[in-house]
């Protein structure tokens, strides 16, 4: 059996597990390093090269689920990374870092995906958005199975800001928001969602689903809405699987 490796870059931390493809599995444990501050692609290429180091039994491919719009392993934005991303090729540059082919991913697609492979979505039909929420907003929307790649909607104005800005994770600290008022802002977020897109099952990742009974209840749409089951791992897992070639490439 040949792992892949998945490495998720946050506002914070980076992630990285090795990956067992076939049934989404994680093989031992997740590591993480500190994002570094500045987040320079030279910087990141360094600790990814570092967190490959630290993950011997992963010997297959690397994937790399990046906050932006990556289009052919090109980032095309750069929100909440620093600037010099915008017309980096990821994938060359983690391959060149790692001496690994690399499939580098929009971190939300990342996690949409192996949540609709091996998690909350798997065998769903109609539409799905996974929302993952840290430092901003990520969104991954899919049609029976299929991928809309790049869908930025944490971008999406509500009440006269971007939604990220209004409910992401680090909102909520920063503004030291109680979970029920973190909440309510959420809801409006979806109102929005929800109005425009009518999905039919709403999906949320990132870390703070590790505290999903202090306002799981308290989410309100126009459909379902349900924990990631791979939880905060959702874009490791994702961009592990996206890079080993067993899901379709946006």
């Amino acid at each position: 059996m040949t792992l892949s490796l998945g490495i998720d870059l946050g506002g914070s931390a980076i992630k990285a597990g090795a990956v067992d493809v076939a049934d989404g599995r994680l093989v031992g444990e997740v590591t993480t390093r500190p994002t570094p501050q500045p987040a320079t692609p030279a910087a990141v290429a360094a600790a990814v090269a570092a967190l490959v180091a630290e993950h011997p039994e992963a010997t297959g491919t690397v994937g790399f689920a990046f906050p932006a719009v990556v289009t052919d392993g090109v980032a095309r934005t750069a929100a909440n990374v620093d600037h010099g991303w915008v017309g980096c090729n990821g994938a060359e540059l983690v391959e060149g870092a790692t001496g690994r082919p690399c499939g580098f991913l929009n971190d939300a697609d990342a996690a949409g995906l192996a949540e609709m492979r091996f998690g909350a979505g798997r065998g769903v039909r109609g539409s799905v958005l996974v929302l993952t929420l840290g430092t901003g907003i990520g969104t991954a929307l899919f049609t029976n199975g299929e991928l809309w790649a790049n869908a930025e909607l944490g971008h999406l104005e509500v009440r006269g800001e971007e939604a990220e800005h209004r409910a992401s994770a680090r909102v909520r600290s920063a503004l030291n928001l109680s979970w029920s008022d973190w909440a309510a802002r959420v809801n409006e977020v979806l109102d929005v969602y929800h109005r425009l897109l009518w999905p039919d099952l709403y999906i949320i990742s990132g870390g703070v689903t590790e505290h999903w009974a202090e306002f799981g209840t308290r989410l309100k749409a126009g459909a379902p809405i349900v924990p990631a089951q791979l939880r905060q791992h959702a874009g490791v897992v994702g961009a592990a699987t996206y890079a080993a070639g067993l899901v379709r490439r946006p």
